[in-house]
C-alpha cells in the first residue's frame, strides 16, 4: 500500500520528496539535492525512475539504485525500475551547488 494518504494522489513531486530520504553516503546529501534524480515516470508499469551517479564507477552505485527502487515502491505502492543514465553528473546540476563548496 502506498505511503500517501488516501486523499493525496501519488505525484511525481510526492515521489521526489520521498526520494529525499536516499542519501549519498560519501557526500551526505540526498539524491534530489545533488541533482542525481532526472525523472520519475508514473504513467508506466513499472514506474520508471531515471537517475545519474556522481561518478561513472561510484562504489555505492548499486546500493543507491536499490535504495531508489525500494523508496519509490514504498511511496507509490507499485513496482519500479531504475535506469542509470550515461550522462556525466556535474555540481551545476545540484539544487544549490554551494552546499559542497564548488562555487
Amino acid at each position: 500500500m502506498a505511503e500517501e494518504t488516501k486523499n493525496s494522489p501519488v505525484t511525481e513531486e510526492s515521489v521526489r520528496e520521498a526520494l529525499r530520504d536516499v542519501m549519498d553516503p560519501e557526500l551526505h546529501l540526498d539524491i534530489v539535492t545533488l541533482g542525481l534524480l532526472r525523472s520519475v515516470e508514473l504513467g508506466t508499469e513499472p514506474i520508471e525512475v531515471k537517475m545519474l551517479l556522481t561518478t561513472p564507477f561510484c562504489p555505492y552505485g548499486p546500493w543507491l539504485v536499490q535504495q531508489v527502487k525500494e523508496t519509490t515502491e514504498k511511496a507509490t505502492g507499485r513496482p519500479a525500475k531504475v535506469e542509470v543514465l550515461p550522462e556525466q553528473w556535474t555540481p551545476e546540476m545540484m539544487e544549490d551547488p554551494t552546499l559542497l563548496g564548488f562555487f
